[in-house]
């Protein structure tokens, strides 16, 4: 008796306004494909290159920040690392932050 009926008004627009509602969040993600996944996709297939491109004689810095020369390149995706004289150790090939000189392949340097 006291309250009075409230009445919603009727939305204008139909499947126009729907649809207005979606096109902030496609940009949204559109951005940050192009803001953060897409750079970071490169920098993985970059990253990955230069550790299949990892050689013997190579001087490297592991992501533990221990600067090494390659010794051994092993196919099970581990490397070996000489740290001082006679102080080797295997290392992850992944883990490999940086690789500081590269060696040259020896069919170029016989030439």
């Amino acid at each position: 008796m006291f309250a009075t009926p409230a009445y919603a008004q009727a939305a204008g627009g139909g499947a126009i306004g729907g649809l207005a509602g979606f096109v902030p969040i496609i940009l949204i993600f559109a951005i940050m494909y192009f803001l953060m996944i897409r750079p970071q996709q490169k920098k993985m297939k970059q990253h990955q290159q230069m550790v299949a491109a990892l050689r013997r004689g190579d001087q490297v810095v592991t992501q533990g920040g221990l600067i090494g020369k390659v010794t051994k390149v092993k196919d099970d995706n581990e490397i070996e690392v000489e740290l001082a004289a006679d102080v080797r150790v295997r290392v992850v090939k992944n883990t490999v932050a940086q690789v500081i000189s590269k060696t040259e392949p020896a069919e170029a340097a016989n030439n």
